[in-house]
């Protein structure tokens, strides 16, 4: 299978070992990855802020870089979730339907195509997982507490054979971190407040490395991390997944 790698605007020009730590864990899986160099956003920015019409050059790109691929795969819930859902917008020609079709968030491609749980990593650490709106509700790579589902998770599947890693349970496993894209530049005050009251779930009970599969929530979270001076760090699963100390 040929792999088209999307790596999301904001994780090319502010967290680049996010996206080395998904070229070289997809790469360990044997996988043939490929990187369109002229890729650029996908559009989401303009669509939640209700420019939809002005994204369609965005998105068209999108489906011109990545209409040749198998499978494209990116290490975030929230861009493939627009790209899989928001794609309406286009005319919808075959190349638009494949791309939409066979999109994919990094956790649910190597779970669910390539059927994999045990990666060899090593992190010995005590981690909580914050789980992203966009990814548990819109792409459903987990269950989610306000339904009697049986409890599933991509996610946790992949955390819980990590070697020395204690996945910490957490009181409000599932709660929104307020980051929401734009809703944290209009809301911000109740923003702020959402976020302050996920970290202090992960310290109170005693979680050392915050990851999630979608760096967006968990670059607000960095933030109010390192304006308090809070003692967590932040990092994203492909990072850890792609760890072997």
């Amino acid at each position: 299978m040929k792999v088209g790698l999307f790596i999301p605007c904001y994780i090319n020009q502010l967290y680049p070992q996010v996206a080395i730590a998904t070229l070289e864990l997809l790469e360990k899986l044997d996988v043939d990855v490929y990187y369109p160099s002229t890729q650029t956003c996908c559009g989401q920015p303009l669509g939640n802020s209700g420019y939809e019409e002005d994204s369609k050059g965005a998105c068209q790109l999108f489906v011109e870089n990545f209409k040749e691929y198998d499978y494209i795969v990116g290490p975030s819930g929230s861009c493939i979730y627009h790209v899989k859902k928001h794609f309406d917008i286009l005319e919808q020609t075959p190349d638009v339907i494949k791309v939409r079709n066979n999109a994919y968030e990094l956790c649910e491609f190597i779970v669910k195509i390539l059927g994999k749980t045990d990666l060899g990593a090593q992190f010995p650490h005590k981690v909580g997982l914050h789980k992203s709106c966009h990814g548990l509700r819109g792409l459903h790579l987990g269950s989610c507490s306000e339904r009697m589902d049986a409890h599933f998770s991509t996610e946790e599947d992949l955390l819980n054979n990590v070697k020395g890693l204690e996945l910490m349970s957490l009181t409000r496993k599932d709660e929104c971190c307020g980051f929401g894209g734009t809703f944290s530049v209009f809301e911000e005050a109740i923003s702020v407040k959402m976020g302050k009251d996920r970290i202090q779930d992960h310290l109170d009970n005693g979680v050392e490395v915050i990851t999630g599969a979608d760096h967006s929530c968990l670059m607000h979270l960095e933030g109010l991390l390192n304006r308090n001076k809070q003692p967590l760090r932040v990092m994203h699963i492909a990072e850890i997944l792609n760890s072997s100390i």
